[in-house]
């Protein structure tokens, strides 16, 4: 971390930086741990074009789930621009070593508690962003065209422009509208993570679950349950605890495919060709 920023980071906070280590925070930021006079505290740093943005969107994702007293989550300190980019400063939660079946237990039970809130309509006020892509948040009555028109098409679009398709090759606006419809009737608009993955959450030294890295807007409850399945999944007790709490409604399984193909794509747009297969095989296998 060069001197200005951290003089950014000293005045924006009102206390010196004594130190700052960098860990490993992700691909698409840098991150760090900063020492100052009262402690520890986590720090992001982005040098894109929309960094400030995607630091603003993740800051309110962050208010509005702690603001729903479920899951706990890093508080801020400040969000600012720096130069051509910007930093995201918050509260560092040490981690547990070895966390228990039974934190792991208290999660599962706090992620179906967010999931029980209810909202209005699909999707958000605002746009925000999954990793560093903006991800459009229009909202909708219904989850089916939601989740074609704000996750599904604009993914497909990009992957378009970024070579890895050709138009002929994907199914039409029509066929994604018919098969979701068919699978995702009586879905009512929950809040939720929305880029839940085993990154994105920890578990404190205390044994109190957080989570970080928010994507949020109010869908479907599977799609983070879908997410968290996509690279490995995490310990039985999480589901365990969650399904106790929320039962399976049926066709979870067809559409947890169809939720990862999102995450697959946003994978493809972002780190390149390797995802292809994965997606076009949820393509072929339900849209073809």
């Amino acid at each position: 971390m060069n001197t200005l920023l951290k003089e950014s980071i000293s005045d924006s906070l009102r206390m010196s930086v004594t130190n700052a280590t960098p860990v490993s925070g992700g691909d698409i930021s840098s991150a760090y741990i900063i020492e100052n006079e009262v402690g520890k505290i986590f720090c992001k740093v982005n040098y894109g074009s929309a960094a400030f943005e995607m630091f603003l969107a993740e800051k309110e994702g962050l208010q509005i789930i702690a603001e729903s007293q479920t899951l706990k989550v890093p508080e801020v300190f400040a969000c600012q621009n720096f130069g051509e980019g910007a930093f995201l400063v918050m509260e560092y939660i040490p981690k547990k070593l070895k966390p228990t079946a039974e934190d792991y237990a208290e999660f599962g039970k706090q992620l179906a508690r967010m999931h029980r809130l209810k909202g209005i309509e699909f999707g958000w006020q605002q746009d925000n962003f999954i990793g560093n892509l903006p991800q459009a948040n229009q909202q909708h009555a219904f989850w089916d065209t939601f989740y074609v028109e704000e996750r599904l098409v604009p993914q497909l679009t990009l992957a378009i422009e970024n070579g890895y398709f050709d138009v002929n090759e994907l199914p039409s606006m029509q066929k994604l509208l018919s098969v979701c419809r068919e699978l995702m009737e009586h879905v009512e608009p929950s809040l939720i993570h929305g880029d839940l993955w085993s990154g994105n959450y920890l578990i404190s030294e205390k044994g109190q679950p957080y989570v970080i890295d928010p994507a949020f807007y109010y869908g479907h409850g599977e799609v983070d349950l879908a997410m968290s399945k996509l690279f490995g999944g995490f310990p039985e007790a999480v589901y365990d605890a969650y399904y106790q709490l929320s039962s399976p409604m049926p066709g979870h399984e067809e559409r947890k495919e169809i939720y990862q193909l999102y995450y697959l794509l946003v994978h493809l747009n972002l780190f390149g060709k390797s995802y292809y297969r994965p997606v076009k095989r949820i393509l072929d296998s339900y849209f073809s």
